[in-house]
Order: C-alpha cells, then sequence, then structure tokens
C-alpha cells in the first residue's frame, strides 16, 4: 500500500507514518518497502503483546479512571472496556500491577455535565452546531461552532470551537450551552482550525514526542 494512502487512511502526516513504519521494522515487524509501490506486511505476522512499565500502567490506570469517573454513561463504559482489554492482553505480574493500581479518581460534578455525548459525536462527525449559550455575565447568544475539543477540569467541561462568526477559537463552558442544533452542514478538517492548533497556540500541546501525528 502506498505510503500516502496509508498516512491519509490513518489520519497521519507522511512524516509521521515514516517513523511508526521504522519503529516497527525496528521490533522486527517483517514490513518491506517496495519503491512505486509502498509498504508490505509479510502474512501470518501478529505483533507482540503489550509491554508496559510500572509507571506506563500507573498512567493508564489513573487516565482510564478519569474517564469513567468524568464522563457519560457511554464513555465511562468505554473506559471500563478499554481497561478489561489491557488486562487481559498482558502477564500475570503485570495485570494484577494494573488492576490493583495505587492510583484513584475520585467524583466530580463533570459526570453529570448535558451534552457529552451529543457533542463527542458532532466532533467525530465534524457537524457545524448552532450553540445557544450564556456567558459567566449572563449575556446570551447563538453561534455557528465546528466542534473540535472537549478538555475536563475538576467540576467542568470546556468545548473547544472555531467559532464562524469570530473567525477564531473559542471555549465555551459546556454546563452554561443552553440548547444545540445539528445543522445539515460539515466542516473540513483545516490545518489552523484544528484542536491541536488551538492548544499549540496556547501553550498546551499534548504528548509533545508525537509532533505530527
Amino acid at each position: 500500500m502506498p505510503a500516502r494512502v496509508l498516512a491519509r487512511d490513518m489520519d497521519v502526516s507522511l512524516r509521521t507514518l515514516y517513523r511508526d513504519i521504522a519503529d516497527l521494522q525496528a521490533m522486527g515487524a517483517p514490513i518491506r518497502g517496495e519503491g512505486g509501490v509502498g509498504y508490505r506486511l509479510e502474512p501470518g505476522y501478529f505483533m507482540p503483546s503489550l509491554q508496559l512499565d510500572k509507571d506506563e500502567l500507573s498512567a493508564l490506570a489513573l487516565g482510564l479512571g478519569l474517564v469513567a469517573a468524568r464522563t457519560d454513561p457511554s464513555m465511562s463504559e468505554a473506559a471500563r472496556r478499554a481497561a478489561a482489554k489491557i488486562a487481559s492482553s498482558v502477564g500475570e505480574e503485570v495485570r494484577r500491577e494494573f488492576l490493583d493500581s495505587s492510583f484513584e479518581a475520585g467524583p466530580s460534578d463533570a459526570a453529570n455535565t448535558p451534552h457529552l455525548g451529543m457533542l463527542r459525536q458532532a466532533i467525530r462527525a465534524r457537524e457545524v452546531l448552532e450553540i445557544d449559550y450564556k456567558s459567566l455575565s449572563g449575556r446570551p447568544s447563538t453561534r455557528f461552532a465546528h466542534p473540535l475539543g472537549l478538555t475536563v477540569f475538576d467540576s467542568v467541561w470546556l468545548l473547544t470551537i472555531w467559532c464562524e462568526t469570530a473567525s477564531d477559537f473559542r471555549h465555551l463552558r459546556v454546563d452554561r450551552i443552553g440548547g444545540i442544533r445539528v445543522t445539515a452542514r460539515r466542516f473540513k478538517d483545516e490545518r489552523g482550525r484544528r484542536f491541536s492548533d488551538c492548544l499549540a497556540l496556547e501553550g498546551h500541546e499534548r504528548f509533545p514526542d508525537f509532533i505530527g501525528k
């Protein structure tokens, strides 16, 4: 398969794809590169099981616990399924370390935030939304928004949008959203208008070691 097709299907840059392929080859994956053709994976090969150290297991346990405690029921259940899959893919000693992690996520009012499921779906589908919003000062507004990402804090969720009216990024407290209407429009994945672009502008870039993904 050509590199450009793989990059498109995986929704990553060519630079990231080349690096990931090199990492897989270094791990022993029998991936062959053919000029003018692309990459070929030899038949019958399976990726090795997860190899995680104790700090990595603690990070996963805490992260999944936060998701389970602070999101809507659908995402909470997804976190529990993910935890079960991780536990089933590692050895017995590592599994016990993961399941008996010394990190826990406590309950939060953020778990009761309305609209989270609808917003997650709109972000995935790139649906333009018409949002009724009331600011902290009590000023009402209605805006057409490109929903880009959700950020959870101790007790509130923030929705990051590209606002068509302001032609700029905006953050909306989800608990102050009054109504949401799905329009018949979709927005494009445009450089400079992505969630990652907003995070980078504000100095909150996630996973800096993975720039380009």
